[in-house]
């Protein structure tokens, strides 16, 4: 049976890191990116290296539902879903508040809704997080949680605005409420996909050199200031962080399941207790 991973936010940053990582691990690498033509191009240059996976780009908006069932129809057709790297993501500076949870968190819940049905017992995914919702301190109370739970409610931004009150209107503050829900999600998708043998994983990068890093760097003026008390003393690289995930979907993680797995450098030890 061909083995088929899919990468999405591969056209650049961590997600082509982590296509770069699990090119040796499935016959069939999708690298799924808005960006077609970037996405295209990683294709391209991982096609043209020595590497098991034939590449295919795809270009898709992670919150289109149409475009996440052809997703899911085009693994089908190719054979049995083995790995996924979610990595697409906003970060605070690139949206508003609304946007941010429709792409971080809608979205990882759409595409675990379209990948659902594929689940054996081979497949383990892993959901891009972040270090923010444990530096800010995001623990909701029950009721609270429960609706963070129900990400695809038509209602659901209106119902966690009111919920968590105005100050959510600030993309800083969405983004790590976002990030919690995914990390939340990713608990009950594990639960949801035991029974079939399947593994679902987040992974919470902290500050990671990357142009969606720098860009957030340039504007907010604490990221210096994490990276100062960073126990390592400098940033993350892509491929730090993607050799983590492709440890994640590899069967020497078979028995991971269900749980964050923080790739900061040391810096949520550090100012954890301060």
């Amino acid at each position: 049976m061909t083995t088929v991973g899919i990468v999405t936010g591969a056209g650049r940053g961590m997600g082509e890191a982590c296509a770069r990582h699990l090119v040796d691990a499935v016959d069939v690498l999708l690298l799924v990116d808005r960006d077609a033509d970037s996405a295209e191009a990683v294709a391209k240059h991982l096609n043209g290296a020595v590497g098991r996976a034939h590449a295919e780009a795809f270009g898709l908006d992670i919150t289109d539902r149409e475009g996440l069932a052809r997703l899911a129809e085009r693994v089908a057709e190719l054979g049995e879903l083995r790995a996924v790297a979610h990595a697409a993501g906003i970060s605070p500076t690139m949206a508003d508040w609304r946007r941010v949870f429709e792409v971080d968190l809608i979205g990882t819940a759409l595409l675990a809704e379209a990948l659902r049905p594929l689940a054996t017992k081979s497949t383990a995914h892993v959901y891009f997080s972040s270090m923010s919702h444990l530096l800010a301190g995001v623990d909701p109370d029950p009721a609270v949680g429960a609706i963070l739970d129900e990400p695809l409610r038509e209602d659901f931004l209106d119902r966690i605005r009111e919920a968590v009150g105005p100050g959510i209107e600030q993309s800083t503050l969405a983004y790590p409420w976002a990030k919690h829900g995914v990390a939340r999600f990713a608990r009950k998708e594990a639960v949801r996909l035991g029974p079939a043998g399947a593994r679902v994983c987040a992974l919470a990068p902290g500050i990671i050199d990357t142009p969606q890093g720098r860009q957030e760097a340039a504007q907010q003026t604490s990221m210096q200031k994490l990276i100062d008390v960073t126990p390592l003393g400098r940033t993350g690289g892509s491929d730090e962080v993607a050799a983590v995930v492709a440890f994640m979907l590899s069967d020497g993680a078979s028995f991971l399941n269900g749980v964050e797995i923080l790739v900061d450098g040391g810096v949520y030890a550090a100012v954890r207790d301060r």
